[in-house]
């Protein structure tokens, strides 16, 4: 069974994952609306892999006898300045995502419940390889730059990147 303060800290880490993937949604719509679709594939794929993550913490908290809570979301950010900007905007909210998921062990392993820091440990991993994609993007565009066709090209190259769970099951 897991404890209340476990419990409490799981359900904030599913509005988190909720949160990821709404935002996300909004950042594929953006993209859309500027015809950067790839980049739009690119952050539907990222949104629904950020849904996964909440069903499986929502379901892994269900199954140890806690109550998981469907969260209130606040509506995301709609609008960026560029691509650049709506992936550093990412890069920093996966960075925030990071920091839960390392207080999230650190709690599983105080509590000395050591289920949940096994089921945690797929997230540090999880985190650490999309805090890695994301700076590749951000080297990319540095690389191609905005200008000109570098637009087309990012939106190609973006398209083209491979999620961290995509990469685990081809």
């Amino acid at each position: 069974m897991i404890s209340k303060k476990l419990e409490k800290a799981l359900n904030e880490q599913i509005a988190l994952e909720a949160r990821a993937s709404f935002q996300y949604l909004a950042m594929a719509s953006w993209c859309e609306q500027k015809a950067l679709n790839g980049c739009a594939n690119f952050f539907y794929r990222q949104s629904n892999e950020e849904r996964q993550h909440m069903m499986k913490i929502f379901h892994y908290l269900n199954s140890v006898n806690g109550h998981a809570v469907v969260p209130q979301i606040d509506q995301p950010k709609l609008e960026f300045k560029s691509i650049e900007d709506a992936v550093q905007s990412a890069l920093k909210g996966e960075e925030y995502v990071t920091t839960s998921v390392h207080k999230l062990s650190e709690l599983a392993s105080k509590e000395k419940d050591y289920a949940t820091y096994n089921f945690i440990q797929f997230f540090v991993d999880e985190q650490r390889e999309e805090q890695v994609l994301f700076n590749q993007i951000l080297e990319k565009i540095e690389l191609i730059g905005m200008e000109g066709m570098g637009l087309y090209y990012i939106d190609k190259e973006i398209d083209g990147f491979v999620l961290p769970e995509e990469q685990a099951n081809p």
